[in-house]
């Protein structure tokens, strides 16, 4: 990528990564909701007082990562000499994590199932708006695109050179996700079958926070490089 497309990259994913970092502001603003046993996305819920402030930091942060990563795969299809096969689906990843994060902003829970029995039970039910089904999808491409682009940009990082800062610490963080990511989804499967959420929120906000730190890696790695 020329210089100037990679500081548009950069900023793009940095900007992103930061957006995605907003539910932390539950440390200091009263939520009503426990970190420790929560969906992050019940932050965003339609009956919660804050709930559009968190929608509008999500739809930012999807927006900057599929503008950074469509940017990014249009900068490699005009240089052909980067045009690695890791690092199309790496940023393909990211472009989809993207997309599918700014999607979760307009299809956003209706209530709370993890602390109110009643919106649990209608979920259960299927009483609930369609879009807590549409959530769970978007939710779930929005994560398998960040698992694609941590894995496939660190593996492209390492074998072809680039990135110095992401090939030494994404490794790291690649194997710091998956935990979270295997942690998540097992409390999930048994919130869902009704024993319990089993710290689903502190598991849940691992996994986000670690696709965070990597967005912010990436972003510095790319600039650095533009800079050497």
């Amino acid at each position: 990528m020329s210089p100037h497309g990679t500081r548009r990259v950069a900023a793009l994913i940095g900007l992103g990564a930061a957006a995605y970092t907003a539910w932390v502001l539950e440390v200091v603003l009263s939520t009503g909701l426990n970190p420790i046993e929560t969906y992050v996305s019940e932050l965003a819920a339609q009956d919660q007082p804050l709930g559009g402030l968190f929608r509008a930091t999500d739809f930012t942060a999807g927006l900057l990562a599929f503008v950074g990563g469509l940017f990014a795969l249009l900068r490699l299809r005009a240089h052909a000499a980067s045009r690695r096969p890791w690092a199309v689906v790496g940023w393909a990843g990211v472009t989809l994590f993207g997309a599918a994060t700014a999607a979760d902003a307009w299809l956003p829970l209706s209530c709370t199932p993890t602390v109110d029995p009643e919106c649990a039970a209608r979920e259960t039910a299927g009483l609930v708006p369609a879009t807590h089904q549409a959530h769970a999808i978007s939710s779930s491409l929005a994560m398998t695109g960040a698992l694609v682009g941590i894995v496939a940009l660190t593996v492209a990082a390492r074998r072809y050179g680039w990135w110095a800062p992401l090939a030494r610490y994404g490794p790291v963080l690649v194997a710091l996700e998956l935990l979270a990511t295997v942690w998540t989804l097992g409390a999930i499967a048994l919130f869902t079958a009704g024993r319990g959420t089993w710290a689903l929120g502190a598991g849940q906000r691992l996994q986000v926070l670690f696709v965070a730190v990597w967005l912010g890696l990436l972003a510095h790695s790319v600039h650095e490089e533009r800079r050497t």
